[in-house]
């Protein structure tokens, strides 16, 4: 029973080494037919690299700030007898916008002025009588006192009834009411908010390296995307003389005309200041550069060989150095040499040594100052 039990793991184990040996000669066999195969060619366009000159720019996110802005708020205390505004409306400088109670200090007024006159009449009585000896010099020097002192109190209380009217201090676009009738104001509780909007300043940030190029007068463009990309001009009118220690930047700011009040304070802007020089570079559309934590690259057409010799088109994968973006392009400033073929789409599908067949037949937008068709 032992023997015959032995006899058939042996007869077993020949069995499925036999097996076995077929299996690895068919996968041997497989390995080395596809040991040349070469994926299909990833259809690609592509173009011609050429160099030129940009003007030397830098772009930053800028931030926009009324040349003027203030809260009106109340000067002294008082009831609202009177709101002379509306909100959201374009004031002029003096406008009238909120009157305070004033009946008392017009009462005060009252009595003051008859406490003036009386005090005139015997100021003037006095003058009259020191001329005759009829009164001490010391009588009539407290009588003109007097009277200087009842002429202050009325320029007091006029100046107190003149504060309690709350006017615009310049011509601006006034913000929401944050006052209503009847309502008691303390000194200094806010009115409404008051910017004059044209011109307007953007402020923005440039790192520390780059301060030195930005002076007063350099031109400055700025774009807000919630305009519809309107570009609006300025110049830079301050730079500020300390770096932050925060950032390492400089804070810099500048003048722009503003018609129709279109920017807002507040408002967040792409920002491009030009640096008053150029730079050579080579630009390329932005979908043929292939971003990477490691390092952004492009896609070279150029002639390879396969594992057997054959010579094919294919791509090298070339690390590459970028500038400023202007449009549809960017600049590379390394890596890449005027005449070379780099692909402009398709670079998500491509790898190192990948086979492609150029088609360019439809091409990516690459304009430098593009006019989309939605804008």
């Amino acid at each position: 029973m032992l023997k015959r039990m032995l006899l058939m793991l042996a007869v077993t184990a020949v069995i499925l080494a036999g097996l076995g040996f077929v299996k690895f000669k068919q996968i041997q066999t497989a390995i080395a037919q596809n040991a040349g195969f070469q994926p299909p060619p990833e259809a690609v366009t592509t173009i011609v690299t050429e160099q030129g000159e940009w003007p030397a720019t830098l772009q930053v996110i800028g931030t926009m700030a009324p040349v003027q802005g203030v809260t009106v708020s109340a000067d002294l205390p008082g009831l609202v007898q009177r709101i002379a505004f509306e909100s959201g409306r374009t004031v002029g400088s003096g406008d009238v916008l909120v009157e305070l109670d004033t009946r008392q200090e017009q009462a005060q007024l009252v009595a003051a002025e008859a406490q003036r006159d009386l005090a005139r009449l015997t100021y003037e009585r006095m003058r009259d009588l020191v001329k005759d000896d009829a009164v001490s010099r010391a009588e009539y020097d407290q009588s003109e006192a007097q009277f200087k002192q009842a002429e202050a109190r009325i320029g007091e209380i006029k100046a107190t009834i003149a504060r309690k009217t709350i006017r615009a201090p310049f011509e601006g676009i006034l913000g929401i009411r944050q006052v209503n009738l009847g309502q008691y104001l303390a000194a200094g509780d806010p009115v409404v908010p008051l910017q004059s909007l044209n011109p307007i300043y953007v402020n923005f940030g440039v790192p520390q390296q780059d301060a030195p190029k930005v002076r007063v007068g350099r031109t400055v463009t700025i774009t807000a995307e919630d305009l519809g990309g309107t570009v609006f001009a300025g110049r830079v009118t301050a730079v500020n003389s300390v770096v932050d220690e925060a950032t390492r930047n400089v804070q810099v700011q500048a003048t722009l005309a503003n018609p129709g009040g279109k920017l807002r304070p507040g408002m967040f802007v792409q920002t491009e200041i030009n640096l008053g020089s150029t730079q050579r570079v080579i630009a390329v559309p932005a979908s043929a550069i292939n971003y990477a934590p490691y390092g952004d690259s492009v896609f070279v057409v150029t002639e390879l060989k396969d594992p057997n010799g054959k010579t094919y088109q294919g791509v090298r994968q070339q690390v590459v150095k970028l500038g400023p973006g202007r449009g549809d392009q960017i600049a590379v400033l390394s890596g890449v040499t005027p005449g070379e073929e780099v692909v402009t789409s398709g670079v998500f599908k491509l790898r190192n040594g990948a086979a492609v067949k150029v088609n360019n037949k439809v091409q990516p937008s690459n304009s430098p100052s593009p006019t989309p068709e939605d804008s």
